[in-house]
C-alpha cells in the first residue's frame, strides 16, 4: 500500500531580477527533501528552523498549492498536481491544513457558522441540516469549545485562542488522515498554546490523525512531536526521535539552535553542554549561506573541515536518527534519502 502522502527529493527555487532588472538572482528554499507518511500508521512530526528555512514553502508544496523546482509530492502514490476531480477532492479531505493566523480565514461578515457549514456541503457530510449541525457541535465539543457559547458569533467576538480552535474543528469536520499545522499557536497567547497544543495531540491519540506541525520553537516540539527534522536553510541538518534529538543532539546547528532557546532562569544552561562559537568567519549576509554549494552550515560551524565544501549525505549514527554531517562519515549512509526509514524505526523502538 503507497504512503498517504509522500514528498521525493522536493527543491524549490525562487528566482527574481533578470532582464531589465538586472541579473537573475536564485535563492534555493529547500533541498531534497524527502518525506513520507503512512495511510495506516498515526504520526506526530514536527519540522522545525530558524526563519527562512523553508518550513512553509514545503508546508505549501506538500498541500499542493505551490509547485516543486524538482522532486514530486505523491497522494496515495499520485502526482498531487495530476489528480482528476474526484482524486482532488478525496486529497482535500483527507490532508488539511491549518494556518498561522486563524483571523485570516475568516470573513468578518460571516457567523463562524458559515466557516464550518461550508465543509460540510462542500463535502457531502450530513444529510440534513440538523445532521450537520450534530456534526459541528461535537467537533466544536472535540477541541474544547462549548457550542452554545460559539456558534451564531462573529469573529471579533471570538478569541485568538477560540478562532484557532474553531479552524482545527473544521479540519476536523473532514475526518482528514493528515493536518498540516503551520506555525498554529505562534499568535495566540502564550497561556493559550498549551491548549491548542494539547488539542492537537488529544486529536492525533484519540482520531489517529498524524500531523506535520511546522514551527521554529523547539520547547513546544519536544512537548507533542515524535519525530522531528531539523532544518537550516532548505536542508535537513538532522531528523529522528524528538527526544533524542533534542536531549542528544549531533548536528552542531541542532546545538545551536537548541542553546539559543531563553532558560526561565538568567545564567543557567538548557542542557550542559556549551556551543563552541566559530571565530574565523563574521557572517554579515545570510546570503552567503543561501548560496553554500556544499553544506550549509559550513561558514558557522566551529567544527567545519574541508570536505564540508560538498553537502553531506544523510549519516545513521543509530538507526532512530540521520545527521547531514561529515562528522559521522563512518556510520551508514540512509540511501533513499526518506526520513520515514529513520521515523519507522524510532517508532519500532517505542514499542
Amino acid at each position: 500500500m503507497p504512503p498517504l502522502l509522500e514528498a521525493r527529493h522536493l527543491r524549490k527555487v525562487f528566482r527574481s531580477g533578470g532582464q531589465r532588472f538586472g541579473p537573475s538572482i536564485e535563492t534555493v528554499a529547500v533541498d531534497d527533501f524527502s518525506l513520507s507518511i503512512d495511510a495506516d500508521r498515526p504520526s506526530f512530526t514536527t519540522i522545525a528552523g530558524e526563519s527562512g528555512s523553508g518550513k512553509t514553502t514545503i508546508a505549501r508544496m506538500l498541500l499542493g498549492v505551490l509547485n516543486p523546482s524538482a522532486g514530486e509530492v505523491l497522494y496515495q502514490g499520485r502526482d498531487v498536481h495530476d489528480l482528476q476531480k474526484e482524486e482532488r477532492q478525496q486529497f482535500r479531505k483527507d490532508v488539511q491544513a491549518i494556518f498561522q493566523d486563524p483571523f485570516e480565514v475568516y470573513n468578518p461578515f460571516y457567523k463562524i457558522d458559515h466557516i464550518l457549514t461550508t465543509p460540510v456541503r462542500k463535502f457531502g457530510l450530513a444529510a440534513s441540516k440538523a445532521d450537520a449541525y450534530d456534526k459541528i457541535r461535537e467537533a466544536l465539543r472535540a477541541v474544547g469549545l462549548r457550542p452554545e457559547e460559539t456558534l451564531g458569533r462573529y469573529p471579533h467576538q471570538l478569541s485568538g485562542g477560540q478562532r484557532q480552535r474553531i479552524t482545527i474543528a473544521r479540519a476536523l469536520l473532514l475526518k482528514p488522515k493528515l493536518i498540516i499545522a503551520d506555525e498554529p499557536v505562534s499568535m495566540v497567547d502564550a497561556s493559550l498554546r498549551a491548549t491548542i497544543l494539547s488539542t492537537l495531540h488529544a486529536l492525533y491519540r484519540n482520531f489517529g490523525i498524524s500531523f506535520i506541525y511546522i514551527t521554529h520553537d523547539l520547547t513546544t516540539a519536544y512537548q507533542v512531536s515524535e519525530n522531528i527534522v531539523i532544518l537550516f536553510h532548505g536542508a535537513v541538518a538532522e531528523a529522528g526521535h524528538t527526544e533524542k534529538v533534542i536531549k542528544d543532539p549531533q548536528h552542531p546547528y541542532t546545538r545551536e539552535l537548541i542553546h539559543s532557546i531563553p532558560v526561565p532562569e538568567p545564567g543557567r544552561e538548557w542542557i550542559d553542554e556549551a556551543v563552541e562559537e566559530k571565530e574565523v568567519v563574521d557572517i554579515e549576509d545570510i546570503e552567503a549561506e543561501e548560496m553554500a554549494t556544499g553544506c550549509r552550515y559550513v561558514l558557522r560551524c566551529p567544527q567545519a573541515m574541508a570536505q564540508c565544501a560538498t553537502a553531506p549525505p544523510f549519516y545513521r549514527p543509530e538507526a532512530e536518527r540521520a545527521v547531514a554531517c561529515f562528522l559521522h562519515d563512518e556510520s551508514p549512509v540512509l540511501e533513499s534519502g526518506d526520513l520515514n526509514e529513520v521515523f519507522s524505526a524510532a517508532a519500532d523502538a517505542q514499542k
